[in-house]
């Protein structure tokens, strides 16, 4: 599933996770230092941030573009000295291409909350009967929201495209892999389906759960200090009282109290789900063989085989319901959840119409994004079932012992077995 697509895993990864650790660190300690070198100066714009297209091209993200391309290309150059994998380019640039456009995507995101202040207060006026907002102002700031809207189409559109090729670049990398190997591996149960099937469906859903990883970890960078920020205008919390950076505090608390319950909740569905591919493979192979065989696909082994199937499904069936109340639950408690910790704040007058879309907003991302793993666990847990049939063929090539289900099919078959 790696190795045929990024050179050197064992290596490649524990580096990346590294050399990404430093340039943040590197960003955040000397980064400052190094652009007044440059001639930038990237200090922050606080309370009073560039609306419209011009967030884009501030001296501070003029200096980001540079240092994001300077640290790439160190890293890419390593290995392109080390390494001849024929998908480097892919594996690499590609990354740091999906990298940015993901980021470049979060802070149109950050542009568009930038926004909601000046346009919800010039609202907030208009409706006031002292008002000083004119239509004009009103139409100027829609306009500022097309633009960013347009901008955020594009990006969207170019990243969705260029993850579509990458994604199937990397398909075609774990076909042209396995397939090199095929008579050390067909021998498995369900070899046909793990090659063909398994990596079509690893691909599609790596194309859209690896981008959302990638899009919460980067909301997260960019929008809690927004939060933090906004947190000067909320001084307490409901029941808790004064606390520092309340909402800061309280997005967090909520996001890791709603991913604990859920991941405890649904700790059973990974296993069921890898179960029920074992089971549905079984049925359908003895389908296929019974196309040409007379002697098989008997009515007594169908059955059989189709009980395990149905008993499968309906302890699926059984766990989902339990798990999906109570995400239900949590998702329901977290619409009103942001208002229930801002009820002191709008009571006393202490926050604008403007500043409450804008903490709403910062505090329902960063929300999101730690709840990344309560919203798409259905989707985690069918991955995961892929990722486990596609050990299978792991161990083989790697001449390790097969999965104790893989085992048994070949115990009862008189297949090969393979040593450890």
């Amino acid at each position: 599933m790696f190795h045929s697509f990024f050179p050197n895993p064992k290596l490649f990864f524990p580096s990346l996770l590294v050399w990404i650790a430093l340039s943040v660190l590197g960003w955040y300690t000397i980064g400052s230092d190094l652009a007044a070198l440059f001639g930038f100066n990237i200090e922050s714009q606080g309370d009073n941030p560039v609306i419209g297209l011009g967030h884009f091209t501030t001296e501070s993200f003029q200096w980001f573009y540079i240092y994001y391309i300077a640290i790439t290309a160190i890293f890419a150059g390593f290995w392109y000295r080390i390494s001849d994998n024929r998908w480097l380019s892919w594996s690499i640039l590609g990354s740091a291409l999906i990298l940015f456009s993901t980021y470049f995507s979060v802070q149109v995101s950050v542009a568009i909350n930038n926004w909601r202040r000046p346009f919800f207060d010039a609202v907030q006026n208009a409706l006031s009967p002292t008002s000083t907002t004119t239509a004009a102002d009103l139409y100027s700031l829609i306009l500022i929201f097309a633009e960013i809207a347009l901008v955020w189409m594009v990006v969207f559109v170019a990243t969705r495209f260029f993850v579509s090729h990458y994604i199937f670049r990397w398909r075609t990398a774990m076909n042209d892999y396995y397939m090199s190997r095929w008579k050390e591996v067909r021998h498995i149960e369900g070899a046909s389906q793990r090659v063909q099937e398994d990596t079509m469906r690893f691909a599609s859903i790596m194309e859209n759960l690896g981008v959302n990883v990638v899009d919460s970890v980067m909301t997260l960078f960019a929008f809690l200090p927004i939060l933090f920020a906004l947190s000067i205008h909320v001084t307490e919390l409901p029941v808790v009282g004064e606390i520092p950076a309340p909402l800061f505090f309280a997005a967090i608390f909520w996001s890791l109290f709603g991913t604990v319950l859920l991941a405890a909740v649904g700790i059973k569905l990974p296993g069921l789900e890898f179960k029920n591919q074992r089971v549905e493979a079984a049925y359908r192979k003895e389908l296929v063989y019974g196309e040409d065989d007379h002697s098989r696909a008997q009515p007594m082994t169908v059955a059989e085989l189709f009980s395990h199937v149905r008993k499968n499904y309906f302890r699926l069936y059984f766990h989902y319901m339990y798990f999906n109340v109570f995400r239900g639950l949590y998702i329901q408690a977290d619409n009103i959840f942001s208002y229930l910790i801002l009820i002191p704040a709008i009571a006393a007058g202490k926050i604008t119409f403007g500043i409450l879309q804008q903490i709403l907003t910062a505090f329902s991302q960063v929300s999101n994004s730690f709840q990344f793993l309560v919203n798409s666990w259905t989707t985690i847990v069918e991955l995961l079932s892929i990722y486990k049939r596609l050990q299978a063929f792991e161990a083989v090539l790697d001449g390790e012992e097969l999965p104790d289900i893989d085992k048994e099919y070949l115990e009862r078959h008189g297949g090969k077995k393979v040593a450890g």
